[in-house]
C-alpha cells in the first residue's frame, strides 16, 4: 500500500501544542517527510528547546503516523528553532537575537539577580543559546554569581562577553572591579545599557536576560527606548511590602508597551527538616494572588533555602551545583514555562498566521 506525503501531514494534525493551541502542521514544525517502503521519517521542529512536553509530542506523533495502513517504521528526529520576537518593529534589534527578556522587581532585596541568573543557566541546560546582561549599574552581582570576574576582552570594536555555564554574560562589574562605586546620572546610564547592547559580540542568541536594577527609573527606560523587549519577567516576594512596589513595575512596563510573560515569586516558604509543613516567612500566595489581579501567568514558586544562598556566593548556580533540588527543579520548571510564554508572544501577531522558523 502506497504511503503519501498528505496523508503523514494529515495524520499529524491531530497532534496540538498545548501552549500554541494549534496543530503542529499548521504552526510549520514538521519538516522533511520521507517515505521509503513503510518507514515514514520527519523532523520535528519545536519552538524551544525548553519545552515542557517534548516527550508527550513525539509520543504522539509517532502514535498517529504508526495508526496510518502500511507504515511500518516512524523515525522522528526532535529538533528545536526559537522563533523571532515580534517587538516594537519601527526599533532595531540586537543582531543575532531572538528575544531580549528583562527581569525585574520593582524594589531590591526579593532575589531578583539570583532569579535571572538561574533561570537563564536552566535555559541553557535545555540546549538553548542564552545571553545575560547585568544593567544593575549600582549594583552589579552577576559577576559573582556567575563565578567569573575577570575583566572582558576587546575585537576591534567590540566587547567579546564572559562566558560561564554555558551563557555568555556582560556587566559593568566586571569592568567597574573591587569596591569603588559607579556614580552616573541618567544620560550616563543610557549610554551604559546601549554600549552593553550593541557594542557587546553576543553573536546567536536564543534568548538575552536582562537583569534589571531595582525601581523603574533611567535603566528600565533606556531598555524599552533602545530594542524590541520581548516582555518582563517580574519577580517579588510574598509579602505586600515587595508586592506594592511590583504593581508599580507591572504598570511602568504596560507603559512603555512591554508585555509582562509573568511573575516569580521567590523566598515562598521554608523547610525544616524537623517540620513537616512548609513555613511560610514571607506570607503565603501573594504571587499568585498578583498574577490572577493582572491576568498574566504565574511562572512559579522558589522556595527559601541555604543552597540557593550559597550557590550565588560561590559563584556556582544551584541549578548546576544541585540539579535534583527542590530549588533547582523549580528554577527549571519556571525556565521552561518561560520558553512557552516566549513562543506564545511570538506567535500573536495577526501578521504571522503560520510559524515560520526557516530552514
Amino acid at each position: 500500500m502506497r504511503i503519501l506525503e498528505q496523508q503523514v501531514l494529515d495524520a499529524l494534525r491531530a497532534v496540538h501544542d498545548p501552549d500554541l493551541h494549534r496543530d503542529v502542521v499548521s504552526l510549520g514544525m514538521i519538516r522533511d517527510v520521507t517515505i521509503d517502503n513503510g518507514a515514514v521519517s520527519f523532523r520535528f521542529v519545536l519552538t524551544t528547546p525548553a519545552c515542557p512536553v517534548k516527550e508527550q509530542l513525539e509520543h504522539q506523533a509517532r502514535e498517529v503516523v504508526a495508526a496510518i495502513p502500511g507504515v511500518k517504521q516512524v523515525t522522528v528526529k526532535m529538533e528545536a528553532q526559537v522563533p523571532q520576537g515580534r517587538g516594537i518593529p519601527e526599533k532595531a534589534g540586537i543582531p543575532g537575537v531572538r528575544n531580549i527578556i528583562a527581569v525585574s522587581s520593582g524594589k531590591g532585596g526579593v532575589g531578583k539577580s539570583t532569579v535571572a541568573v538561574n533561570l537563564a543557566v536552566a535555559l541553557a541546560q535545555t540546549g538553548a543559546r542564552v545571553g545575560l546582561l547585568d544593567t544593575d549599574v549600582y549594583g552589579p552581582n552577576v559577576p559573582i554569581m556567575m563565578g567569573v570576574i575577570e575583566e572582558p576582552r576587546v575585537r576591534g570594536n567590540k566587547i567579546i562577553p564572559r562566558e560561564a555555564h554555558g551563557v555568555k554574560f556582560m556587566s559593568i562589574g566586571l569592568i567597574n572591579r573591587g569596591d569603588k562605586p559607579v556614580i552616573m546620572r541618567g544620560p550616563m546610564l543610557h549610554g551604559v545599557v546601549q554600549q552593553f547592547l550593541r557594542d557587546v559580540e553576543w553573536g546567536e542568541l536564543d534568548y538575552l536576560v536582562v537583569d534589571m536594577p531595582p525601581g523603574t527609573g533611567d535603566v528600565q527606560l533606556s531598555l524599552a527606548q533602545l530594542v524590541p523587549v520581548s516582555g518582563a519577567v517580574l519577580v517579588t516576594t510574598p509579602q505586600e511590602v515587595a508586592l506594592s512596589d511590583v504593581r508599580k513595575a507591572f504598570n511602568m512596563f504596560k507603559q512603555v508597551g512591554i508585555p509582562v510573560f509573568g511573575i516569580v515569586e521567590n523566598m515562598s516558604y521554608f523547610t525544616h527538616p524537623n517540620i513537616p509543613e512548609p513555613i511560610y516567612i514571607f506570607g503565603q500566595g501573594g504571587g499568585a494572588a498578583m498574577a490572577k489581579q493582572f491576568e498574566t501567568v504565574f511562572l512559579g514558586e522558589i522556595p527559601l533555602s541555604i543552597e540557593v544562598r550559597e550557590g550565588g556566593d560561590s559563584g556556582v548556580p544551584v541549578v548546576v551545583g544541585h540539579p535534583q533540588s527542590t530549588q533547582a527543579k523549580a528554577f527549571q520548571a519556571i525556565a521552561e514555562r518561560l520558553a512557552a510564554q516566549v513562543s506564545v508572544a511570538a506567535m500573536a501577531s495577526p501578521e504571522l498566521p503560520e510559524l515560520n522558523l526557516g530552514g
